[in-house]
């Protein structure tokens, strides 16, 4: 085993919102596994995703490359992925054994992406249930499923759809869920793994994603506790307004009924479940004599609305959509960090460059994202970036917005509509002070029109931003063509 080199962990849920860890000072979520396992890593308070979606962050998390460079810029589905430099590539190319279990989200299904292998589950994905004439073929858990209950089981048999906010515990044994799954394999391949070389692991939950199914045990968990009240903002309308589609029916929710509270019940549950998981992980990772000379990182793709002002889902500018957990720990035999905590901006497209770093691996010349380690040990190379730009196509509410993490300016480009945030004071966007400050209104837009200057869709004319323009999901002038 090269012992000069790290292997590398890099643990993803789907859909963990940002203040959803223990130890952060959540009131309710219990995370103690993830709270023991990073108490002398590094938490990146201020870490978003700049398009708050999961194709999109996934394009961002494995090229390094802004929105405007890697061409996602909203929700689609089967446009192909084809980009020549990833991270698990550059990693593999350097000698190391690449491996990803769990989702993935690329089109097609099966593309490597430079990973060596993949054991795959997305779950519930529309166009591949719905479109492909064998659907196994898109995903191992189902097969391995099956295997198990018999030629009819499926993980859709708790009834729930993969983005409603509705509540059924899983129905069959706990060790078969899908989060148990994907942790089962990732064991296994610390056991088949070639022992000469480095590993890069990446370990990718599909929940806390709806369907909302924890295990019954972890759902009681959660049952009887008291919930703080969700926020709903002074410039929120007061409708609860839920994903649409046959899964999510918009009149199963209302702002005080039960609904809402067993969702966040076993949304809180989700989290707990993978936290006890991850301990799984870890475990066999000392077993195997690597947790030591290991980093591991944890993070999620986005965050959900959760019902906070009146939402669900995501693909908004607002701190439950677009902050993410991010959580670093160094290998044992490295100089410790020098903080535990950054609040510098930071963004997805960082991690490639950071873990690239980390193995001793040339960055790519056309990665746009920055490494963090010098933000962890002092040894910064320069001033950090002063804000990230987000957005996201999302039919009349489509958004783009600015923060530095310290503040926040979201710009409704079907509408014209704008809204600032003090993000020390109110980080749950409850106070919309666009009228009291607008210098710094001014300031942030001037920002966001630099952004988008010179953008395919026409958002910036004379210098100033043009409302109604039609918004895409991808730009055409990154390359890519939907199918």
């Amino acid at each position: 085993m090269e012992k000069t080199r790290p292997n590398i962990v890099l643990i993803v849920a789907d859909q963990w919102r940002g203040d959803c860890i223990g130890s952060h000072g959540h009131p309710v979520v219990e995370t103690p596994n993830i709270d023991y396992l990073f108490q002398h890593g590094v938490a990146f308070t201020q870490a978003y995703s700049a398009v708050p979606s999961c194709i999109a962050a996934r394009a961002a998390l494995m090229t390094g490359l802004s929105q405007r460079s890697h061409g996602r810029v909203g929700y689609q589905d089967r446009v192909p992925w084809t980009y020549q430099t990833t991270l698990a590539g550059e990693l593999a190319k350097a000698g190391y054994h690449t491996q990803c279990v769990g989702k993935m989200h690329v089109f097609p299904a099966r593309s490597l992406m430079g990973f060596h292998n993949v054991v795959l589950h997305d779950g519930y994905l529309h166009t591949e249930r719905c479109g492909e004439k064998d659907y196994d073929l898109s995903d191992d858990y189902r097969i391995w499923l099956r295997e198990k209950y018999g030629p009819r089981a499926d993980y859709v048999d708790s009834g729930l759809g993969c983005n409603g906010y509705t509540v059924n515990p899983w129905p069959y044994n706990d060790l078969d869920h899908p989060t148990a799954w994907v942790t089962t394999q990732a064991i296994d391949f610390l056991r088949r793994r070639d022992t000469e070389r480095p590993f890069f692991l990446k370990v990718s939950y599909h929940r806390p994603h709806p369907p909302l199914d924890p295990p019954k045990r972890w759902y009681d968990l959660y049952c009887d506790r008291a919930l703080p009240e969700t926020p709903v903002g002074d410039w929120a309308t007061g409708e609860t307004r839920t994903s649409s589609g046959y899964d999510s029916p918009r009149y199963f929710f209302n702002r005080s009924g039960d609904q809402i509270d067993r969702a966040r019940r076993a949304y809180y549950a989700n989290l707990s479940f993978i936290d006890n998981q991850i301990i799984r992980l870890v475990q066999s990772l000392d077993e195997h004599g690597q947790l030591d000379n290991s980093l591991i990182l944890f993070m999620s793709d986005h965050g959900d609305m959760l019902f906070d002002h009146g939402f669900t889902a995501k693909g908004l500018g607002y701190a439950a959509s677009a902050r993410v957990p991010c959580l670093m720990k160094f290998p044992e035999h490295w100089a410790g960090p020098t903080t535990h905590t950054v609040d510098a901006p930071v963004e997805l497209r960082d991690i490639m460059p950071t873990l690239l770093a980390a193995a001793g691996v040339p960055v790519p010349a056309a990665v746009e994202g920055r490494n963090l380690i010098p933000l962890c040990t002092g040894k910064k190379d320069g001033p950090w970036r002063e804000y990230v730009h987000g957005e996201h196509a999302r039919g009349k509410l489509s958004n783009h917005w600015i923060t530095n993490g310290k503040e926040m300016f979201i710009w409704y480009s079907q509408t014209g509509r704008e809204q600032y945030f003090d993000l020390e004071k109110d980080p749950v966007n409850m106070n919309d002070l666009s009228h009291k400050w607008p210098n710094r209104v001014k300031y942030l837009r001037t920002c966001l029109v630099a952004e988008l200057k010179g953008r395919e869709e026409g958002y910036v004319k004379a210098g100033k931003l043009v409302v109604g323009r039609k918004p895409q999901a991808v730009l055409r002038e990154a390359g890519l063509e939907p199918r």
